[in-house]
């Protein structure tokens, strides 16, 4: 969707057009989901930080501003209150559970029993590694990696330096590689 077409839905939203608002909903709600599913671990808080962002949006829309887009701006809005579920929570459940089912990939299915073995294995080593980065590193990893998102727009949505993404990134790549070393025989 390009900006005019969002300019043009966010006008719509904020004059209250049914269609419009479930479009914005549709458009957006399975990155919201996987976003916040990602982070949280469980499916039936997913989808209510999902619904809790797209309720919080539609009343902030008027306050929303061109400066990020409108997919950053949503992104925030769902990362802050994934990050406050947790901190209610005061429990982080294994990031494997929330996205090992979401990312599989495709060419497995052709694979020999053996290789669906050995690729499993090499998830679960993954994702049990990535679990154990603090927060601010297993989402910029969460992000760039499984959201496909780019540098500037987690910048935006973290509200943080392109800099410091950059950085974290780097970080959290060296602490899987280095754990993940013993796993791939080097």
């Amino acid at each position: 969707m390009n900006a005019n077409e969002t300019s043009w839905l966010v006008s719509e939203c904020i004059a209250g057009n049914h269609a419009a608002i479930e479009m914005l909903v549709r458009q957006y709600e399975t990155g919201v989901f996987r976003l916040a599913y990602s982070i949280l671990g469980d499916e039936a808080d997913a989808h209510e930080i999902a619904q809790e962002t797209f309720i919080a949006a539609l009343k902030a829309l008027k306050t929303y501003q061109e400066k990020k887009t409108f997919k950053a701006w949503l992104y925030t809005i769902a990362l802050n209150l994934s990050r406050s579920r947790l901190r209610k929570r005061k429990v982080i459940e294994r990031l494997k559970a929330a996205v090992g089912g979401i990312f599989r990939v495709e060419t497995q299915k052709q694979a020999t029993p053996e290789a669906q073995v050995i690729q499993t294995e090499q998830e679960a080593a993954l994702w049990h590694e990535l679990n154990k980065l603090d927060e601010r590193h297993r989402t910029v990893v969460v992000l760039r990696y499984f959201h496909d998102l780019p540098i500037a727009e987690i910048a935006e949505i973290m509200e943080i330096r392109e800099g410091t993404v950059h950085s974290r990134l780097h970080t959290a790549r060296e602490r899987l590689r280095n754990a993940l070393l013993p796993f791939n025989g080097e």
